[in-house]
C-alpha cells in the first residue's frame, strides 16, 4: 500500500511546489479574507475550523490534479521527455505501466464528480473545466504545438485550482459576474477583478518553468517559448513582467510596508536572477523563489481587513 501511494505522490511530486501547496494556501487564506471580496462568511475562526478548510481544500486540489498529473506523463513522448528532465517519476523509473497509470487516472477521475455531488456542486464546475484544460492540454496538443496557448492553458488552469479550493474551504459556490470585470467599485467585485491580475501573473511569467526544461521539451518536439524565440530574449520575457507585477498586486489592495516591500524584493530578486543567474539548477532555485511570490501574492486580501 505505501509502494502504491508513495508512486501516487511521484506523479504530482514536482507540482506540489507550483499547484498544489499554492492553491490550497490560496483557499484557506483568502476564505478568511472574505470581507475583502464583499463576501458574506461570519465563522469565527477556530483551530478546528482551519484545520477542516485546510484539509478539505488540499484533498480537492489533490484529486483534481493527480489524474491531469497522470495524463501529463503516461505518453510515449512524454516518458521519453521525463527520462531526461524527472527520471524519478513513476513511468521512467517503471513503477507501473502506462496501462495501470491509465486505470489509476480514470479511477480518479471518476471520484471527482462524486465528489461535487456530494459537496452539492462546490467546486464542480472548476474540475469540469480543468478536465476540459486536461485534454485541450495533453491530448491534443495544446502543451506542445503554441506556447502562447501553452501559458493560457496555464492561466486558466491557475484560476481554476484557486476558486475551486476557495469555494472547498468556503463551502459555497463563488459568483462571478461579467459587471465585475468593468466596474472598479464595491468589494465584490475584487475577486475577480484580483484573479484577473493573477492570470495575467501566470500568462506571462510561468514559462519561467520551461528554461530548465530545454533539453527535454525539445526531444518531445515541443513548442515552448525558450526553444521558439531563444533562451535569452525569454528571460527579458519573464523578467520585465516581474518587475510590473512586483508592485501592481500590492497596489491593488494598497498595502504598504513590509509587504510591499516583500512583494517587490521577491519579483526584483527573481527578474535579476533569470538575467544573471542561468543554468539548470540556477534557474530551477529562481523558479522556487517565483512560487514564494505566488504565495505571497496570494495571502495579500487577508491584510486588507485590518
Amino acid at each position: 500500500m505505501v509502494y502504491h501511494l508513495y508512486t501516487i505522490y511521484l506523479f504530482a511530486r514536482s507540482d506540489f511546489k507550483t499547484i498544489v501547496v499554492p492553491s490550497t494556501l490560496f483557499g484557506v487564506i483568502n476564505s478568511l479574507a472574505t470581507r475583502a471580496y464583499g463576501l458574506d462568511d461570519s465563522s469565527p475562526i477556530t483551530f478546528s475550523l482551519l484545520l477542516s478548510r485546510l484539509t478539505q481544500s488540499l484533498f480537492w486540489v489533490c484529486l483534481v490534479f493527480i489524474p491531469f498529473a497522470i495524463n501529463n506523463q503516461r505518453n510515449p513522448s512524454a516518458i521519453a521527455e521525463d527520462k531526461i528532465n524527472k527520471p524519478w517519476r513513476p513511468l521512467p523509473q517503471n513503477r507501473l505501466s502506462p496501462f495501470q497509470a491509465k486505470c489509476i487516472m480514470y479511477f480518479l477521475a471518476a471520484l471527482v464528480p462524486i465528489h461535487g455531488y456530494v459537496c452539492n456542486g462546490i467546486g464542480f464546475r472548476q474540475s469540469l473545466f480543468l478536465r476540459a484544460l486536461d485534454i485541450w492540454y495533453n491530448n491534443i496538443g495544446g502543451g506542445d504545438n503554441s506556447p502562447i496557448l501553452r501559458n493560457l492553458i496555464n492561466a486558466l488552469g491557475y484560476l481554476c485550482f484557486t476558486t475551486g479550493a476557495l469555494e472547498i474551504a468556503l463551502g459555497k459556490q463563488l459568483r462571478f459576474t461579467l459587471e465585475a470585470v468593468s466596474s472598479y467599485s464595491g468589494a465584490e467585485n475584487h475577486l475577480i477583478q484580483w484573479l484577473l491580475v493573477i492570470a495575467g501573473i501566470i500568462f506571462t511569467t510561468v514559462h519561467l518553468q520551461d528554461l530548465y526544461d530545454q533539453v527535454g521539451d525539445a526531444a518531445r518536439d515541443r513548442r515552448t517559448i525558450p526553444l521558439v524565440i531563444g533562451d535569452g530574449p525569454t528571460r527579458w520575457t519573464i523578467a520585465i513582467p516581474m518587475l510590473v507585477w512586483g508592485v501592481i498586486c500590492p497596489r491593488f489592495w494598497g498595502l504598504a510596508g513590509g509587504l510591499l516591500s516583500l512583494s517587490i524584493g521577491l519579483a526584483y530578486t527573481v527578474a535579476l536572477r533569470v538575467l544573471l543567474v542561468r543554468g539548470g539548477q540556477s534557474d530551477r532555485m529562481t523558479f522556487r523563489l517565483w512560487n514564494c511570490w505566488i504565495s505571497t501574492i496570494y495571502v495579500m486580501p487577508l491584510f486588507v481587513q485590518e
